[in-house]
């Protein structure tokens, strides 16, 4: 398909362009910098890569509950596979916008 082949190639010119990547990279870094800052006795360990990441909570703790709260608190986040709250924001997320995200988050945890 001629179009869909010309989408794909302006698509990877402007993740070029923008740096995208190493936006999502060192974006990552600062939100699981932050998170594993959050002194919460439910929180087993942060995991992630560039700007997909997750809180893993104690074995026992759900997240459905912590989703809930997340999103009445202004932040979408999906639960999985019980106690992992994944986190996966656009690449074209701002370091301002991160922060707001960070700050959401750690507030509900102190909540919590």
């Amino acid at each position: 398909n001629p179009l869909a082949s010309r989408l794909t190639i302006e698509s990877i010119n402007i993740i070029k362009e923008e740096k995208l990547v190493e936006n999502a990279e060192r974006l990552g870094k600062i939100f699981r910098q932050r998170m594993r800052a959050i002194q919460s006795p439910i929180i087993d360990f942060v995991r992630g890569k560039g700007l997909f990441n997750a809180i893993v909570l104690k074995s026992g703790v759900e997240g459905y509950a912590i989703c809930v709260a997340l999103m009445e608190n202004g932040l979408l986040a999906k639960q999985t596979h019980g106690r992992i709250i994944r986190f996966a924001p656009p690449l074209v997320m701002t370091e301002q916008q991160l922060n707001a995200c960070c700050e959401i988050i750690e507030n509900t945890f102190r909540e919590l």
